[in-house]
């Protein structure tokens, strides 16, 4: 009997939340049609032909119209949209899959992350696919995989890996067939393939949640070097990195090498000394800074074979397959002369919180190899996540620390990525380096592709296209450093200049906040410690957070925002954690401005809570990382509030909050400034006199300000959809409707604290 098929209209779905991940969406009485349920596999046939997952489409859709995303329509080469031909098929397990890519997410990318990136997907040969996983699966431990997925490719790509396009070069069978645990995946010419694991074959369905971080890919050559992890298995030195690849990390390199050329090539003068070496070496340092990178090539320098494991698949297997996987690995680099276990990711074999069987074992495992004189390497970006038991001096005993890079090491880095890309004679890499703080080399090379992809859609036809400071530019307001991709503000079109008013506000925070985090190097040259915090007060809607944004629209600094209940947490401990982390990231990221919104919430006064001593332990520990006996140097705190009485003292003494700056309420003339700066983009008619307004608007805040600009347009769009400006009568409309909210009462009490507490 034959197969039931309908032919569509194709319809474009950019922004989906199964994006670029082989989904798509027909009405439910399609799929009843067709015999079909979500998550099954259909052929796809238009110019040509593809496969993909079915799911339901939204409410209200088309019974004509089949919903796809670019990248399936561009494998059906219907980017114009046309007609598709949609039938079932059976679930059919692909046996290999070949695939092919840029070159330095090759490197980066070992066949076991590539194939959990494909994980429920169906493939044909010549398709197009994404890094993007399929985020619903399931079996639990194919979601863990997936999970641990998603930040290895962060950490290895860095932000390209959610833009990044891959081409299927071969596929068994050839008509379509779903990736599974068990199947074969490897990279055109590479001998390394991502063969069946021992935790069985996963059934998996179409992915219905998670943000849809689908963009253009970006390509064009750059330094892999940098960030290129090699592929699971047995390295050689053909495809490792150089030391001299890897600006910023020569220290590191030269410590390293020292303790491998020791340990392999010159243990007989340990022995006439009567001691030994000890070859455990623990790599920690932010994701994406060349962690591998930096083993690959030292392992090369000294002669060594290099066999990589990957601690979140072997976590996520049963004890006894993980403990096998184990000790085959260390066997065989034990059985190859002089050679490097090195483990990636080691805090999800080795858990701090809950270091179980398999720890145990990993633990038994790293010191027979240690003992063998053979070489165990682990990298983290989590160094307190690490067992601490590893720490032995028998196991990892030697810590290399990889740095975030300064502006100078950023310049370096990108001389590397762009050596082989032609640059207009404007690209000015100082300037690229010096906006880019908390980049890493990853972070770096996506800027590198992202600005070529641009330079490339400009320059379809130029017969010599260069990469321009306008693409780097452009890139720069996409991409992203990977340590900030939580608990971020976002970086807004506005600096201090766009705000209204507040001079000797905006003066006191540029010399606070800015110049610390701008010219460091001047406060060191004259001896002096910047400050390390300021705090906002002020009535409430008087342009606190919005001063802040302006901040973090300098674009010279990195910016975190939590408000202050967002780290509170009923599990003891948990609290504390939430502020050591925050920090840690801060200090990662640096130069960084750590923003406390509602810091009354998170910091008040100590001995009067009752919630157990929380909230005093939270204290202690913001105490602590703001002036403790470790350095933040290059972060600057800033807090807001409009209860500063309720903030515990000690966080406003010299050396943390140490800076009191009171925002005012706005008086007449600063209500026009406020006004004219929401309006900038409302077309106003000439009978609307703002000065006069701002003198009217007594007990109006910044926010009541901006909040009657917006309902005056909408008043002019209730009188009619098509009015192209806004009058004196439609502001009075919204006299009407907008009311003062400032308290007189807390104003007064505030201008009084302020009085006697200003800085």
């Amino acid at each position: 009997m034959a197969e039931p098929e309908l032919t569509l209209t194709a319809s474009l779905r950019p922004a989906a939340l199964d994006a670029r991940r082989g989904v798509v969406r027909l009405h439910p009485e399609v799929l009843t049609a067709l015999a079909l349920r979500p998550g099954d596999p259909v052929r796809l046939a238009g110019r040509r032909v593809s496969a993909g997952i079915v799911a339901p489409a939204e409410p209200g859709a088309s019974t004509a119209l089949l919903y796809a995303d670019d990248l399936v329509l561009g494998n059906l080469a219907l980017r114009d949209g046309g007609q598709v031909t949609v039938s079932p098929v059976p679930v059919t397990q692909a046996r290999r899959v070949t695939l092919t890519g840029p070159v330095p997410v090759v490197a980066a990318v070992a066949p076991q992350m590539l194939r959990l990136a494909l994980l429920g997907k169906m493939v044909t040969p010549g398709d197009d696919v994404s890094l993007l996983p399929q985020d619903v699966l399931p079996d639990a431990s194919a979601r863990a995989l997936v999970a641990a997925a998603r930040r290895s490719l962060a950490d290895t790509v860095g932000y390209a890996w959610t833009s990044t396009l891959l081409t299927v070069v071969e596929a068994e069978p050839a008509d379509g067939a779903l990736v599974t645990m068990d199947t074969v995946v490897g990279w055109e010419h590479d001998t390394t393939e991502a063969g069946p694991t021992e935790a069985g074959p996963t059934e998996a369905g179409p992915a219905e949640a998670g943000p849809a971080e689908a963009g253009p890919t970006g390509a064009g050559p750059t330094g892999a070097g940098l960030t290129g992890a090699g592929p699971v298995g047995v390295g050689t030195a053909d495809d490792a990195p150089r030391v001299d690849e890897l600006p910023g990390l020569r220290a590191q390199a030269e410590e390293l090498t020292e303790l491998l050329d020791l340990g392999f090539h010159h243990r007989e003068v340990l022995g006439r000394l009567g001691t030994t070496v000890s070859l455990g070496v623990l790599v920690s340092g932010p994701a994406g800074s060349g962690k591998s990178a930096l083993v690959r090539a030292v392992a090369a320098t000294v002669g060594a074979r290099v066999r990589r494991l990957w601690a979140p698949e072997l976590a996520a297997l049963t004890n006894d397959a993980a403990a096998r996987r184990l000790r085959e690995a260390a066997a065989g680099v034990r059985a190859e002369g002089p050679a490097v276990l090195l483990v990636t990711d080691v805090e999800a074999l080795a858990p701090a919180d809950d270091a179980g069987p398999l720890a145990t074992v990993f633990r038994q495992v790293l010191a027979e190899t240690v003992r063998s004189g053979a070489a165990v390497i682990c990298t983290t970006s989590r160094p307190e996540a690490v067992d601490p038991a590893l720490r032995a001096p028998d196991l990892l005993s030697l810590r290399i620390t990889v740095p975030l890079p300064d502006p100078a090491l950023r310049r370096e880095q990108l001389n590397v990525l762009t050596r082989q890309v032609p640059m207009a004679e404007d690209v000015r890499l100082d300037e690229v380096a010096g906006r880019t703080p908390g980049f890493v080399a990853a972070d770096l090379a996506a800027l590198v592709r992202e600005a070529g992809m641009r330079a490339a859609l400009r320059q379809k036809s130029a017969r010599t296209p260069t990469v321009a400071m306008a693409d780097f530019t452009a890139a720069l307001e996409v991409v992203r450093p990977t340590s900030m991709a939580a608990s971020t503000l976002e970086r807004a079109s506005v600096t201090l200049d766009d705000v209204g008013d507040l001079v000797e506000v905006k003066k006191t925070l540029t010399e606070s906040v800015l110049w610390p985090l701008t010219y460091p190097d001047t406060f060191a040259r004259l001896g002096v410690q910047p400050p390390r915090g300021v705090l906002l007060y002020g009535p409430p809607g008087c342009g606190k957070t919005y001063l802040v944004t302006a901040l973090a629209g300098s674009g010279r600094a990195n910016v975190l925002s939590v408000k202050g209940a967002e780290l509170l947490s009923k599990w003891v401990g948990e609290s504390e954690r939430a502020v050591r982390e925050l920090f840690r990231r801060a200090r990662e990221a640096a130069p960084t401005l750590v923003f406390l919104d509602e810091v009354d919430a998170l910091a008040p006064v100590r001995g009067q809570a009752t919630d157990g001593g929380t909230t005093d332990r939270v204290v202690a520990a913001l105490l602590t990382e703001l002036d403790g006996m470790e350095a933040l140097r290059h972060v600057v705190v800033v807090g807001a509030t409009n209860r500063p009485d309720l903030v515990d003292p000690a966080l406003l003494r010299p050396g943390r909050l140490e800076r009191l700056v009171y925002v005012p309420p706005p008086d007449g003339p600063a209500r026009a400034e406020i006004l004219r700066a929401a309006s900038r983009m409302v077309p106003l008619a000439e009978d609307v006199d703002l000065g006069a307004l701002g003198e009217e608007l007594t007990g109006f805040s910044a926010a009541d300000c901006a909040a009657l600009v917006r309902e005056a347009a909408l008043a002019a769009m209730r009188e009619s959809l098509t009015a192209s400006t806004v009058t004196a009568v439609h502001v009075a409309t919204a006299r009407r409707r907008v009311r003062p909210s400032l308290d007189p009462a807390q104003v007064a009490w505030l201008a009084a604290y302020a009085s006697t507490h200003q800085s």
